[in-house]
């Protein structure tokens, strides 16, 4: 198959919290040859459910049949695919600055324009949070790249398909 056929796949997956379940999950993706590109993982409102949201690269149909073998697992619930087209996504991202002086006036200008916020402030630099899609995280972080980044956590993206929109 052609590389072009292989997009970014997202799937969240609704699954009872039990010791083993995601590497459970992981585990059936990987052995299928998948890489997963990006994973977070958070309870829901029910205590005893847990959301996955997977990032996987592959063709539709081996995306389909992923989603039909995460049904075989136990604790699977339910297997929704995120539509590009239709989704709402987010990601958050921490990012340790090393500054002083004018250097923090540079960067605070930066996070002004994105709509980050500062978390924590030391006098050696300052710990940033931007909250958002892929894209603007990158390209926060590609502005900062002049300065020095000491370190980053991303959460990897969560999402959930849009209310349908009769209307639109």
């Amino acid at each position: 198959m052609a590389d072009d056929l292989y997009t970014d796949h997202i799937v969240a997956v609704l699954v009872h919290n039990n010791p083993g379940v995601l590497s459970k999950v992981t585990s059936l993706v990987t052995r299928r040859g998948f890489n997963i590109d990006g994973i977070s993982a958070g309870p829901t409102r029910q205590n005893d459910m847990f959301r996955l949201t997977i990032v996987v690269k592959g063709d539709d149909k081996s995306i389909e049949q992923i989603q039909k073998q995460l049904y075989k697992i136990i604790d699977v619930v339910k297997v929704v695919p995120i539509v590009r087209s239709r989704m709402v996504g987010r990601e958050i991202c921490l990012i340790k600055i090393k500054a002083s002086g004018n250097e923090k006036h540079e960067i605070l200008q930066i996070i002004s324009v994105f709509e980050a916020n500062v978390v924590d402030v030391g006098s050696n630099g300052l710990i940033v949070e931007i909250t958002g899609d892929s894209d603007k995280i990158d390209s926060f972080l590609a502005l900062l790249e002049p300065h020095q980044i000491i370190d980053v956590a991303r959460t990897g993206i969560v999402a959930m398909n849009r209310w349908d929109r009769p209307y639109s």
